[in-house]
């Protein structure tokens, strides 16, 4: 069962935290929550891009946030980078589930502080900024990639796994194959390769001889 940080005033309240790969740090993330007061038991971890909220853990808090509740997250983007599911997502929990959102990073971004018309307006403005330079940094870097990738391969470099060298006895089983003299099936298995595999090697094989 997890355990449930109450505060003094009863304030039940839960972190959240996103790293967009396996490898990258999260220790950054979780002192700042631990600072708010977080207990690790309360704190959930998706370890994936936030191009979207398809995210088990999101999911998982989500579910348990209760009216009263404080969600904490250190950064925006930390919680979503796509601008208009972020909107929507912050729209959800604090009008429908009636939890409110504390960004470590942007202290103005403190739904429960000024609950009156002029806060929840600067509030919206600003995480409507914040949301559209995230998601802008999103697509730039996406842009960034996809130029790199493009870029390398005019310089001839190959992505993806190295490819294996050929069995020694692949040329002759090759050339029994093209004689008629045996099936791929069986060239395929003394050579230790699948059927498909030795197919594709062997039309390249014969490309590169008519060259």
């Amino acid at each position: 069962m997890e355990v449930e940080k109450i505060m003094a005033d009863k304030t039940i309240i839960l972190g959240y935290m996103r790293v967009s790969s396996r490898d990258q740090n999260e220790d950054r993330q979780r002192i700042a929550l631990k600072e708010m007061g977080v207990l690790e038991a309360n704190i959930y971890v998706d370890k994936q891009s936030g191009k979207d909220f398809e995210r088990k853990q999101y999911k998982r808090m989500l579910r348990r946030l209760k009216p009263g509740m404080v969600l904490y997250i250190k950064s925006i983007d930390r919680l979503g980078r796509n601008y208009q599911e972020l909107m929507e997502q912050w729209r959800i929990i604090t009008k429908e589930k009636g939890a409110d959102i504390v960004v470590i990073d942007m202290p103005i971004l403190d739904t429960r502080r000024e609950k009156n018309l002029l806060g929840t307006f600067i509030s919206d403005l600003v995480l409507t900024l914040l949301s559209y330079v995230s998601e802008n940094e999103r697509v730039c870097i996406k842009q960034r990639q996809a130029e790199g990738i493009a870029a390398a391969k005019a310089k001839g470099v190959k992505f993806g796994r190295p490819e294996k060298p050929l069995p020694d006895n692949f040329s002759e089983y090759c050339q029994m194959c093209r004689d008629g003299k045996i099936f791929v099936l069986k060239a395929s298995k003394e050579c230790g390769m699948p059927e498909s595999t030795f197919r594709q090697k062997m039309k390249k094989a014969l490309e590169t001889d008519e060259q």
